[in-house]
């Protein structure tokens, strides 16, 4: 039975704190930064107004505030925590350290461009910057999946099978501090979806003592890491399951990716984040053309999902992937690479080209998307690509 569902006007910074309100966890370690900041800030609120239980630790620097986050989940608190870009990568050390301790800590991160120059503004390099660290990484294309997505990774991380760090983020200022409209779901409904955390082997358990943070050397740290791995595969089929669950009780269904228009398409633009709204705009006026264009959507970056973008990609005609953030030295961007990878060995693989784009928060435009596409159709015709690597809006 679906929930009664409340329309309201939210930034996607509100969206996420408010969620965090229902979620309503044991611990918050938090320091600021932009565009983050309000996040914690509005979750700071609730703290101080006692609308929430949560102990709220300001501490001073975001390394330190990742610490605390894996000290009180360590010891069985639920935890959660924001940041952006710097902050993100002065937390780098501890991000390891966290998902090698297996903390079902959960981050809003609000994606911004690494300095320098020093930058505010969107892109996905901080992100990316460690998308191998061992953390559960969900994109939100708009407020409503920032909300949405913020519960499913309470489910996800603290699931047994899993007991992973996850972190959900949304596009700087374009969808952090853009009002929308989104619906949110009653806070007795968000209880019982989330359930209560019930940890196997709390620090703070005095009874059944465990070490925690140990010295491994070779003859333990390589199966401990194999354990790592193992649990992120395990993820893939919490995640979707948690997916399908959010669907059938709240009327919106997630997964892995989403397509637009994906059936029948020739010319496929895979995105992530807010783009892929821009993209459908651009899908439409192609097909008003009777260009069969279509959008593949990447919801969740990490773990990748091969296996769905191999079967969503397997019939088209020509692929172009759009990163957020450079791959400098390597071979395109991190999304271009990881499709590339998974496409490689499949038959009749389509042609596939790279665009950078939007770095520092350069706008894309529906315009730029359309040439895309009209790229795409001179490469389904035979011609050959003129760039595997393009920058999509640099002056030259």
């Amino acid at each position: 039975m679906m929930a009664t569902k409340e329309m309201v006007a939210r930034t996607g910074n509100e969206a996420m704190a408010e969620a965090m309100r229902q979620i309503n966890p044991d611990v918050v370690a938090a320091y600021p930064i932009t565009p983050a900041t309000e996040i914690v800030q509005l979750f700071a609120n609730f703290v101080a107004d006692g609308v929430v239980d949560t102990e709220f630790v300001t501490v001073e620097s975001e390394h330190s505030a990742m610490s605390a986050c894996i000290g009180a989940s360590v010891a069985g608190a639920r935890v959660m925590t924001g940041t952006s870009s710097q902050g993100l990568i002065l937390m780098a050390e501890m991000l390891y350290i966290a998902a090698g301790m297996r903390a079902p800590i959960v981050l809003a991160d609000v994606n911004r461009a690494l300095s320098a120059p020093i930058n505010i503004h969107c892109d996905h390099s901080d992100t990316m910057a460690v998308r191998d660290a061992g953390w559960v990484q969900i994109f939100s294309e708009n407020a409503q999946e920032a909300y949405d997505n913020m519960f499913q990774a309470v489910r996800i991380a603290e699931h047994p099978n899993v007991l992973l760090p996850t972190m959900v983020t949304t596009d700087g200022f374009i969808i952090s501090h853009g009002m929308e409209g989104i619906e949110e779901l009653p806070d007795d409904n968000i209880k019982a979806f989330i359930g209560r955390y019930r940890p196997e082997h709390p620090l703070l358990d005095v009874d059944h003592p465990i070490t925690a943070g140990g010295l491994d050397f070779t003859d333990f740290y390589f199966e401990h890491r194999r354990q790592l791995a193992e649990a992120m595969e395990n993820s893939r089929k919490v995640i979707a399951w948690v997916g399908q669950e959010f669907g059938e009780k709240f009327g919106r269904k997630y997964s892995f990716i989403e397509g637009y228009k994906l059936e029948d398409a020739e010319l496929v633009i895979v995105a992530l984040g807010s783009t892929a709204g821009t993209a459908r705009a651009a899908v439409d006026l192609m097909r008003a053309k009777s260009v069969k264009a279509g959008l593949l959507k990447i919801r969740v970056f990490r773990p990748f999902p091969a296996e769905q973008i191999i079967q969503a990609l397997g019939k088209v005609k020509a692929v172009a992937v759009m990163d957020r953030s450079d791959g400098l030295a390597g071979m395109g961007g991190p999304v271009f690479g990881e499709i590339r990878s998974a496409l490689y060995d499949t038959k009749n693989a389509p042609p596939i080209i790279n665009y950078i784009y939007g770095l520092g928060g350069r706008d894309i435009n529906v315009e730029d998307l359309l040439g895309v596409y009209t790229n795409l159709e001179k490469i389904a015709a035979g011609e050959p690509a003129k760039q595997l690597v393009a920058y999509l809006g640099v002056r030259e």
